[in-house]
């Protein structure tokens, strides 16, 4: 069984963290932290758990974190936990800064605790199979994604996400796309892209070896008009995504169990751990400087 602190009180660490982690066999929750100590204190209430007031006591009483915070202030907890040798369990992105998804991963690398990244779609079964088959039939030139989702209507759970407006689509949906494309096409050496209406963003990438990959995202798009859909393009012919067939807390039960086997087996090799969310931070960290200067950007070896 292992000891679970959950930070954040909004719609995701309710019905996704704090759901999923009161039902797992594997994992007991000790306790909640938030910025608002009267939500902190409910959802403590719900699940029967104590709520605190410092960040620090809870990390004390507990052997791993899971996350559910705006990304800068999740890196700023994260490695608080990790320099105090608790395990991560994480959202996306994992920060907003390529300097805080570094020091994310120097604490959890310097104290060797396992970490995972939440990514939805590729904990969903039906989906981490289909990338799997996939990127092993190779033969890939294309992937495109299209992404236009609508938080900011009346009824959004989202809609009262700060960082969410400020930051946009690039930061909340870019790294769903990104978790994705990168799978079977591989790392990214290029970076170009553009804005459109409505807070609308296009991404254009080179992956390495040569294959491209496009994402139109928007978290403002009309009712109307929103859709989700990836795709794959190359020698074998065309490739659609499945959905995943879960919701989110089943899925994030499935990152639980992949985080306890990580801790259990002693291994720190996750497809989806704080080095693969710190490859995404980069990606998009380098559209943001792309789309401001209007400039292709190369991203290092």
């Amino acid at each position: 069984m292992l000891r679970f602190g959950l930070f954040g009180t909004g719609h995701w660490a309710i019905e996704t963290h704090g759901k999923a982690l009161h039902a797992h066999p594997d994992a007991e929750l000790v306790g909640v932290w938030g910025r608002n100590p009267e939500r902190a204190a409910a959802l403590a209430e719900r699940y029967g758990v104590p709520a605190y007031a410092d960040v620090d006591a809870l990390i004390e009483q507990c052997e791993a974190v899971a996350v559910a915070l705006p990304p800068d202030v999740q890196a700023d907890i994260a490695v608080r936990a990790a320099s105090a040798g608790r395990h991560l369990l994480l959202d996306k992105p994992l920060a907003l800064s390529v300097a805080d998804a570094d020091r994310v991963v120097a604490a959890a690398e310097e104290s060797g605790v396992a970490s995972v990244v939440f990514f939805t779609q590729r904990f969903q079964p039906n989906v981490t199979a289909f990338l799997a088959a996939t990127a092993a039939a190779g033969g890939w030139q294309h992937g495109r994604t299209t992404a236009f989702a609508s938080i900011f209507q009346d009824g959004s759970p989202y809609g009262g996400s700060l960082w969410r407006r400020e930051h946009g689509a690039l930061w909340d949906i870019a790294p769903h796309a990104l978790s994705i494309l990168l799978p079977v096409l591989g790392r990214v050496t290029q970076v170009a892209a553009m804005d459109g209406p409505s807070g609308m963003v296009h991404l254009l990438l080179t992956h390495e070896g040569g294959a491209t990959s496009s994402a139109s995202l928007s978290l403002d798009a009309p009712t109307e008009s929103m859709t989700r859909e990836f795709v794959f393009y190359g020698e074998n012919g065309i490739e659609n995504v499945p959905f995943g067939e879960n919701d989110a807390a089943t899925a994030f039960g499935v990152a639980i169990d992949q985080l306890v086997e990580q801790v259990r087996a002693g291994t720190r090799d996750h497809r989806c751990d704080v080095r693969f969310g710190r490859e995404v931070v980069e990606i998009i960290a380098a559209a943001e400087t792309a789309r401001a200067e209007s400039r292709t950007v190369p991203l290092s070896a």
